[in-house]
């Protein structure tokens, strides 16, 4: 039977990630903005604590998996290191030639947030299809 796209675990994973946006890029625009720590550090920082949350709340709440692997947990650790490799990796080019002649600071805040757009639909792909495959 041929699974679609979209199914009952979008509206799960979408309200998984405003708690994980609350948390994660709480801690990422503090650290870059208030503690003055670089673009990488304070992106890595919002993954770090965001992949904590993420993990438990979509193991057992967005993709109901009761079993319990450390194959599943290096899968979702590697799917989260890609994802924010690429997507952070993709938006800071991109924005900054975009934004070309705007502080570093409107820049790298900017890619920020395109990153993060970026993260959460490869990230949902990497989860269903990698992570918590069935």
């Amino acid at each position: 039977m041929e699974r679609k796209l979209i199914d009952g675990t979008v509206p799960r994973f979408l309200l998984v990630g405003v708690i994980n946006t609350l948390v994660g890029c709480g801690t990422m625009f503090l650290l870059y903005n208030w503690a003055h720590c670089s673009y990488w550090v304070s992106s890595a920082a919002n993954y770090l604590l965001g992949g904590i949350v993420s993990f438990f709340l979509n193991k057992y709440f967005t993709f109901r998996k009761k079993e319990w692997s450390w194959q599943q947990v290096v899968r979702f650790a590697l799917n989260v290191a890609v994802c924010w490799l690429l997507a952070y990796g993709l938006a800071k080019p991109l924005v900054i030639h975009l934004l070309e002649g705007r502080s570093q600071w409107m820049q790298e805040n900017a890619a920020m947030l395109v990153g993060m757009c970026l993260y959460t639909a490869l990230n949902y792909l990497g989860q269903r299809f990698f992570a918590f495959r069935k």
